[in-house]
């Protein structure tokens, strides 16, 4: 077998698997949660930590870190990241809570197509109605037995 045909096997393969419905559910899931996630870091950034600030008194978590160099001397956290090494955990706070919002949002999503999915199988289907030859031949079945 030549290198050509071996080559167009191998896209002929990699073709059937990259256009399977999985990978293609997979790819539209991706890139929903990365949409969605932008999103939430948002919410948690520009709603959630300013409302936790002002709640709190002025608190910005982001801003949060303990100098792991005695050459840090800054107050925010990108001049003392320049400075040395820092340990910034109010960054790893707020991602935490990032992450909570968003699995608590996913948790409602997937409660309530749950809901929606029991309803749809609690609701009784009506049986089909008969075709017209089908209650014909009911109907001459009937007479047939009187």
């Amino acid at each position: 077998m030549s290198v050509d045909e071996k080559g167009a096997r191998m896209l002929k393969e990699f073709r059937e698997f990259a256009m399977k419905g999985n990978v293609v559910d997979l790819a539209v899931g991706v890139i929903i949660g990365a949409a969605f996630g932008g999103i939430v870091t948002s919410l948690v950034g520009d709603v959630i930590m300013p409302i936790i600030g002002a709640v709190t008194g002025g608190l910005d978590f982001s801003n949060y870190f303990i100098p792991l160099s005695k050459a840090v001397t800054a107050t925010n956290l990108a001049d003392a990241k320049k400075q040395g090494a820092v340990l910034a955990y109010g960054s790893f706070l707020t991602l935490t809570i990032n992450f909570i919002i968003v699995a608590f949002v996913l948790f409602l999503v997937i409660r309530a197509m749950n809901t929606l999915k029991r309803k749809e199988e609690a609701a009784p289907a009506a049986p089909p109605k008969p075709s017209a030859e089908v209650e014909l031949l009911t109907e001459i079945r009937d007479l047939l037995k009187k």
